[in-house]
């Protein structure tokens, strides 16, 4: 029988895990990892890109959006966000082209990096680092250049075109 000790006693909780042992897993980041997983190393986003042209390419990063989403919400830097979109856009980019594309779609693994990003930048607090700063940076100057030099080569196409009329 028991003693009225042993009725005061709670129920037996087992202990949370503390804080940094390793021993908890964060769901959303297995999602995101699962996620990388099979839209990268199982070719899914190639496939997709190569079985619909250009849109394949969008819906897989409509899919990648998702590891931005999760950043936007755990406050990540906006460089680190930014650097994600890039990825993104660049494996929009680069799929588009027919057959070329979905072959270099293979080796850049933009859902890969964004995963990695959200990982090792999560455990510094989201901040970015200077590479994140260069990469974000060189990629607007790029843009910069890219819409200049377009500028010009239809200045350059029309001033043409007007002189053989």
């Amino acid at each position: 029988m028991a003693t009225t000790s042993d009725m005061r006693l709670p129920p037996y909780v087992a202990p949370r895990p503390r804080r940094g042992t390793g021993t908890r897993t964060d769901a959303e980041l297995e999602r995101v990892r699962k996620m990388a997983r099979v839209l990268d190393r199982y070719m899914l986003d190639p496939i997709v890109g190569l079985i619909l042209p250009g849109a394949g390419d969008i819906v897989g990063s409509l899919l990648g959006l998702y590891t931005v989403a999760i950043a936007l919400r755990r406050r990540m830097s906006p460089v680190i966000v930014a650097r994600m979109l890039l990825n993104l856009g660049l494996d929009a980019l680069i799929g588009i082209v027919p057959l070329v594309g979905d072959v270099a779609d293979v080796g850049f693994k933009a859902n890969t990096r964004n995963a990695e990003l959200l990982i090792e930048r999560g455990e510094t607090g989201g901040r970015a680092t200077a590479k994140d700063w260069l990469m974000v940076v060189g990629a607007g100057l790029l843009f910069v250049v890219a819409v200049a030099l377009a500028v010009f080569l239809v200045g350059k196409v029309g001033s043409w075109i007007a002189s053989q009329f």
